[in-house]
């Protein structure tokens, strides 16, 4: 899994060093697949949910702009000066998936303070969650950390998609949310199963500028938010060892964010 997580971090490096106003999503997609078939690896989206009530998901990346939560599909969208974009990539390698999301903003010029803050909190919020994960605790640690940081500032927590875990298949058990359960679930804040060292969770909190509420389009896909505003994204996948967190989608193993934050950093390597 750290070999897929390799994978991944080098098609979202590729992918954001091709954005730029003028560019297609469709092209960012061409390049990610570049990126995943030269090391020898295979993509866990394309084709990802097929049945036969609809195609499996159509691209190798998801690509999300401006107001689109996730899943968006890569096609003719040509991006702008100060777009907002979400990657959202995964690699398989022998059987193992690894599954991770950046966001940026397109072109050279400096974001608004409202994006830039959106953005920084939605990244913060990532690694906060990530470093509540210890051998012992709960799925819910990663939700009240993330609540934590993002506390009753400007932003909207999206409830509608959640992490998972993560191996043989791109989506397991648990979910992980990234928000506690209200109303008739309040009791069960914080909680959620226990986490054992060699569990592996993709965490991807997904904060908005406005109401975190969502619907999905007509494509089966993309999912937007209902007032408009934009939102962002960002994920890694982290697995639990003996000795402490090690981030499979991170170049460095998250050793850097984790000890800043204070949590073990333990890889196997």
């Amino acid at each position: 899994m750290r070999r897929a997580g390799l994978v991944v971090a080098r098609a979202l490096d590729a992918v954001v060093a091709a954005v730029r106003p003028g560019v297609t999503t469709r092209e960012l997609d061409a390049v990610a697949a570049a990126a995943i078939a030269e090391a020898g690896a295979q993509p866990s989206f394309l084709g990802y949910g097929a049945d036969e009530d609809r195609p499996g998901f159509p691209g190798v990346v998801c690509l999300s702009v401006d107001d689109e939560v996730v899943h968006g599909i890569p096609g003719a969208r040509v991006l702008a000066e100060g777009d907002l974009l979400s990657v959202d990539c995964g690699a398989i390698v022998d059987g193992w998936h690894g599954d991770a999301a950046v966001s940026v903003v397109v072109g050279d010029g400096p974001p608004s303070a409202e994006v830039a803050g959106l953005l920084e909190a939605t990244r913060t919020a990532m690694w906060h969650g990530l470093a509540a994960l210890r051998e012992g605790g709960r799925v819910g640690d990663v939700a009240a950390a993330v609540e934590r940081v993002v506390g009753d500032g400007p932003y909207g927590i999206v409830e509608d998609y959640v992490g998972h875990g993560i191996g043989t298949e791109m989506h397991q058990a648990p979910d992980v949310p990234h928000s506690r359960p209200r109303g008739p679930l309040a009791g069960l804040r914080g909680r959620g199963p226990r986490l054992v060292a060699g569990t592996v969770l993709a965490v991807e909190p997904m904060l908005t500028l406005g109401d975190p509420d969502t619907h999905e389009l007509d494509d089966g896909w993309t999912a937007v938010t209902d007032d408009g505003r934009w939102a962002c994204h960002w994920e890694h996948t982290v697995a639990i060892t003996p000795t402490g967190l090690w981030v499979l989608t991170a170049h460095d193993g998250g050793e850097a964010e984790l000890t800043a934050l204070g949590a073990p950093y333990g890889p196997l390597d």
